[in-house]
């Protein structure tokens, strides 16, 4: 690959390039449109008194910087009344979770009482609420991502995609990313909604799209890794990886990290755009839907074979296990040392991240497959009960 910077830091043009390495390859778009250089990174946590999106922060490392108590308690539970996939956000003391019932929920932090609930055409599945400059953003099974307004549950806008939103929506700038079943990944205008751009796949865009430096990437399931311009949806180089795959991308010091229905977890190098190691259990041989955590050197995350891993980031060497009743498919959140986790056993579990020794659990009494949110102190979880519950 050649590439001709100019004293701004801007691409001015980058040949095409094929490179192989083994049966994995790399493939590089020609572009001659630029993109800055020097962009800031969002972080990896979101300020300790919100957990805004899905994984708490565009890069999807799923670390928050709000710390809860070791001793946990129960402190309040909600009666959804059907099932919870969608992890919850939280955003100005407010918790807001969307339900099978086809309902976004807004419940009271401090104490869980229903503040509003606003009403789509179809179910809510695992898209996640994302908050930003007072809306909530969300997507349904009808393929609709709404705009709603956060304070008293009124529509603002909504988008109609060809097929089911399974993906939660990421909001970068005036720019909401969202993918669909349809096989397209779009870039909205936050404000009204209107079509910036879209980019079409060869299967359904399921996974949630990290951000880094002003591109956003997808681990496909059209077994390709996608690197997307934010600014003009311009894609700018794909990594095929050879595995379908559920889970979403968490990029952490210039890589990605994601688990795979091939049994297997992958680190990709983003400047070099190739793969650096791939995990898999010398055992137990199961897909990882899970998406990861990364802290303290560690991807945590959990596997369709009843265990959370912790896998070295830097070697892909595995660190430790820890094993459920049952699958892990909940995404964990690393907080102050601890991995806070869900599993099909219908248990909420808290380990120690550096050794995987379980610390405490709850018995929620129904499987559970949405991912914690933690801030201000508390963490919040749905179950396929339809019970949320806060711990603090």
């Amino acid at each position: 690959m050649v590439i001709y910077m100019n004293l701004t830091g801007r691409l001015l043009v980058m040949l095409g390039v094929l490179a192989t390495t083994g049966s994995f390859v790399v493939l590089q778009a020609g572009n001659s449109q630029g993109f800055s250089a020097t962009a800031s990174s969002p972080p990896l946590a979101p300020d300790a008194d919100g957990w805004p999106q899905f994984r708490g922060a565009p890069a999807l490392a799923g670390v928050s910087a709000s710390v809860p108590p070791q001793e946990l308690k129960a402190l309040w539970s909600y009666d959804a009344d059907d099932a919870i996939e969608s992890s919850a956000a939280i955003a100005d003391g407010r918790v807001f979770v969307g339900v099978a019932s086809g309902h976004l929920l807004a419940l009271s932090l401090a104490d869980g009482s229903l503040l509003w609930k606003y009403a789509v055409e179809q179910s809510i599945g695992e898209s996640s609420p994302a908050v930003a400059d007072g809306v909530v953003y969300i997507g349904d099974f009808g393929g609709t991502l709404h705009a709603v307004n956060a304070a008293d549950g009124t529509k603002i806008w909504s988008f109609k995609t060809g097929a089911e939103i399974k993906s939660s929506p990421v909001v970068v700038g005036d720019k909401v990313l969202i993918g669909s079943y349809d096989a397209t990944f779009y870039g909205l205008s936050a404000k009204n909604g209107t079509l910036l751009w879209k980019l079409e796949t060869d299967n359904y865009v399921h996974a949630t799209p990290a951000v880094s430096d002003g591109i956003a990437y997808l681990s496909g399931c059209d077994e390709v890794f996608h690197a997307v311009r934010i600014s003009d949806g311009k894609e700018l180089y794909v990594v095929p990886f050879g595995a379908n795959t559920g889970s979403s991308a968490a990029i952490v010091d210039g890589r990605a990290y994601f688990g795979t229905y091939s049994n297997q977890v992958l680190a990709l190098d983003l400047a070099a755009k190739k793969l650096i190691w791939r995990y898999e259990h010398p055992v137990r041989h199961f897909p990882f839907y899970s998406s990861a955590a990364v802290a303290d050197g560690l991807v945590v995350l959990g596997g369709r074979d009843k265990m959370v891993h912790a896998i070295d980031a830097a070697t892909g060497e595995g660190r430790w296990t820890f094993r459920t009743r049952a699958r892990v498919d909940s995404s964990p959140v690393v907080a102050g040392g601890r991995v806070y986790v869900g599993s099909g056993d219908g248990r909420f579990y808290v380990l120690d991240l550096k050794k995987g020794a379980k610390l405490w659990e709850f018995d929620m009494g129904a499987s559970l497959s949405a991912s914690p949110a933690i801030a201000d102190g508390r963490i919040v979880i749905g179950s396929h009960d339809g019970r949320i519950v806060c711990f603090g």
